[in-house]
């Protein structure tokens, strides 16, 4: 009896305190709800990233998807008209690798759900962790960022990376793709024997499937099959030379397909990269050298190199702020234009790039007709800090650009006006 009813107290405080920690960090904005009518921007200058910037142009959408793009659209009748003069009309900004939705306050474990124990967990979906009350979305989404993938980390098969759009009610609606790649670590020469008999393991699962034999139903094994099939990419994080051959030949043995995360010896690597089309997120821009001998601006020139050898990039902020900063993912592309990249493919860097290497360009990544309505209004180019989000839409739906730290700045903005 005593027992029982302690085990009960013990459930009634856990509860309790997971409610008052949920309610701390959930956000107050509301998500947007589909509008009845269509939406024309009209009078801005597009940036469709897939072709020529557009001035004064229009863009229509509508039931959440772009209807047209151009100059001289005749808008119908019954469409809600938002006066774009003076404003850019761009994409929104894509980082390609996160942990937002996943970790809230690193220091505090009970908000952080991005790590399963074991070394093999390839049936972890990053979507099922998401949390779409996070504090740290409003504030991303405040700078442009409207999507993001979204990690899993620990062990030798981290789980399934989700691409997200950064407004929802429940992680269901925010996810774009909820396996957009199996996250895997780069393993040493013991880890190396275990990974390739896990998937042999599963090589043999996918034969039995295939030939319908009566099994057992393993969801880990059955997780691998996108993986085997080449359906699915997997990301391995390297950055020395030595790691990125490593992970090429690793993939190549293994026919995978693979996407490298990293990328700080890229250049050196190029023709293998090259030779296999293996595409590389650059896991930030303001970081160190990662030799003592490098100049200072080694990492700020990396996407510069990248474009020259004519290999497939895109840029992330992961390394600086894997979460809570995420919103200065454009000033990442930014150093990246100061030393020597193009504003165009800068641009592209944190947008399409990223979606055409996590297979989700025929829904995001630029502005062209049958693509989902995700873009911002700003004053003026999102590399540039001084530029300011007026107005953003993910899917359709209209964002509360409204945030924590904005309600804090009025507040106490307040406080001393009052003085």
């Amino acid at each position: 009896m005593f027992q029982h009813l302690f085990f009960s107290a013990f459930v009634l405080a856990l509860s309790f305190h997971w409610t008052i920690s949920c309610s701390a960090i959930a956000s107050d904005q509301i998500p947007g709800k589909l509008p009845k009518t269509p939406v024309a921007l009209v009078g801005g200058t597009i940036y469709p990233v897939s072709s020529a910037p557009i001035k004064n142009g229009t863009i229509i959408f509508d039931q959440g998807k772009i209807r047209d793009v151009g100059v001289d659209i005749e808008i119908p009748e019954g469409v809600q008209v938002v006066k774009a003069n003076k404003m850019h009309i761009y994409p929104g900004l894509f980082e390609p690798y996160s942990q937002i939705g996943l970790v809230e306050i690193n220091a505090v474990r009970a908000s952080n759900d991005h790590r399963e124990s074991g070394e093999f967990n390839p049936n972890v979906l990053a979507q099922v962790s998401f949390n779409p009350d996070s504090e740290l979305i409003p504030v991303t989404r405040s700078n442009g960022v409207l999507l993001s993938m979204s990690v899993p980390t620990g062990g030798l098969i981290s789980g399934q990376a989700a691409v997200m759009q950064l407004d929802g009610w429940t992680f269901e609606e925010m996810t774009v793709s909820p396996r957009a790649a199996m996250i895997v670590s780069l393993p040493n020469e013991k880890e190396a024997k275990e990974l390739r008999e896990f998937l042999e393991v599963a090589r043999r699962y996918q034969l039995a499937v295939e030939s319908k034999t009566k099994l057992r139903h393993d969801l880990r094994l059955e997780a691998m099959l996108p993986v085997l099939s080449g359906q699915q990419p997997i990301i391995v994080r390297a950055n020395k030379w030595q790691d990125i051959n490593r992970a090429v030949a690793f993939s190549k043995n293994e026919n995978l397909k693979l996407i490298l995360f990293g990328g700080y010896d890229a250049p050196k690597c190029a023709e293998l990269l090259k030779k296999h089309d293996i595409p590389v997120i650059l896991s930030a821009i303001h970081r160190k050298p990662l030799y003592r001998h490098d100049a200072y601006d080694a990492a700020f020139t990396l996407p510069k190199q990248l474009q020259d050898l004519g290999i497939r990039f895109c840029i992330s902020g992961y390394d600086r702020s894997s979460s809570y900063n995420v919103r200065n993912l454009p000033y990442h592309a930014a150093t990246a234009v100061a030393f020597g990249l193009s504003q165009e493919n800068a641009l592209k860097a944190i947008t399409l790039s990223p979606a055409e290497i996590l297979g989700v360009d025929d829904r995001v990544g630029s502005l062209s007709v049958g693509k989902d309505a995700t873009l911002f209004v700003s004053t003026g180019n999102p590399l540039e800090t001084s530029s300011q989000v007026k107005q953003a839409w993910i899917g359709g739906r209209p964002v509360d650009l409204g945030d924590k730290q904005k309600t804090l700045h009025q507040k106490y903005r307040k406080k001393y006006e009052e003085q």
